[in-house]
């Protein structure tokens, strides 16, 4: 089992002591931010003048500078910006102002595991990764809990960089629920894997081919939303609260008996096949060479897969069913927009 480190066992000096530059007031931006500052942690930040990002941060309190005086001032330079672009800020502002000693901090380990990003070898390169989104790790600050936090370190220049990792997840409140250690490939290898496989692709997939099963055979669409994608919500939310033996205990015992006899019929030896290559592509670096060389190149594909996905029957029936739900807080892309 892994070693779960609390309060107790982390000393904060570490990053007390420290300047902590965040790049990107976005989800995670602003509430690692917040959350070091209170916890008595100089804090800067770097965001674009003129987005609603860089808005937030001045009404937050914050005086937001560009990346390469950031890197110039900070000691520790957290990169919070998405996969795509950190490698570009990395090269143009970041590098060129990246001093001996400083550390390089990450919430995911995409670009450092897989190259796109080569630090020099006189700085520390750590990973604090909360496994809970930016509102949240705030939300749970604040009312005095944590969102338990990964932590990694790739590169320990100075000798000190584990405490510093460490220290970092005290100060945005990880400790006070759990921080446990990691290595960058674990972290970012099995986080890709989980995405593709069952929190993103496999589950709107599955959610897809039932829909379109139940239709096909003639039922209404908006039951079909009903059973195989309203529903989700409460299972998820059984299977959060005390995992796969507390969702079957809550279900009835017509859906539970109809589950695990049926379950591994769809989900059966021939998928977890194809898991595991989808697994070898992620481990060899396949995935992330399709990815990035997506993104040099218009990232078309991307943006038709995500016209595509807008198009579903399922989307069309589905908005309409959730106008008449008022207590779920419906959240809709806006007509004409991209999903990003």
């Amino acid at each position: 089992m892994a070693k779960v480190y609390h309060d107790n066992d982390i000393d904060m000096q570490p990053i007390v002591a420290k300047t902590v530059g965040i790049c990107g007031y976005g989800s995670q931006g602003h509430a690692q931010a917040q959350n070091l500052r209170d916890s008595g942690v100089r804090v800067l930040v770097a965001e674009l003048p003129g987005t609603q990002n860089h808005k937030t941060a001045v009404e937050h309190g914050f005086k937001p500078m560009s990346v390469a005086e950031l890197t110039q001032k900070a000691d520790v330079i957290q990169v919070l910006l998405p996969d795509e672009i950190q490698r570009i800020v990395y090269a143009k502002e970041i590098a060129p102002n990246l001093k001996a000693g400083k550390a390089l901090g990450f919430s995911h380990g995409f670009n450092i595991h897989f190259k796109q990003i080569a630090p020099p070898a006189d700085v520390d390169v750590i990973m604090v990764a909360p496994k809970g989104p930016g509102h949240t790790v705030r939300s749970e600050y604040v009312g005095g809990g944590g969102v338990p936090c990964l932590f990694a370190v790739q590169q320990d220049a100075s000798g000190k960089a584990r405490g510093v990792a460490m220290a970092y997840a005290k100060a945005i409140g990880g400790a006070r629920a759990g921080v446990l250690e990691t290595t960058f490939a674990e972290e970012t290898e099995t986080d890709l894997f989980g995405e593709q496989v069952v929190l993103c692709g496999g589950v709107t997939s599955l959610i897809k081919g039932g829909f379109e099963t139940l239709v096909e055979a003639g039922y209404q669409p908006e039951i079909a939303y009903f059973e195989v994608l309203h529903e989700l919500n409460l299972i998820v939310q059984l299977l959060i609260r005390g995992g796969l033996s507390f969702m079957w205990y809550s279900v009835s015992n017509t859906a539970e008996y109809g589950g695990l006899t049926r379950g591994d019929v769809v989900v059966d030896a021939a998928a977890r096949k194809r898991m595991k290559k989808i697994l070898a592509d992620i481990q060899d670096g396949s995935f992330a060479k399709e990815w990035v060389e997506e993104w040099k190149s218009g990232a078309k594909n991307f943006k038709a897969l995500e016209a595509k996905e807008r198009a579903h029957q399922i989307e069309k029936v589905g908005k309409g069913l959730r106008a008449l739900m008022p207590f779920i807080k419906a959240a809709e892309v806006p007509e004409g927009q991209a999903l990003h």
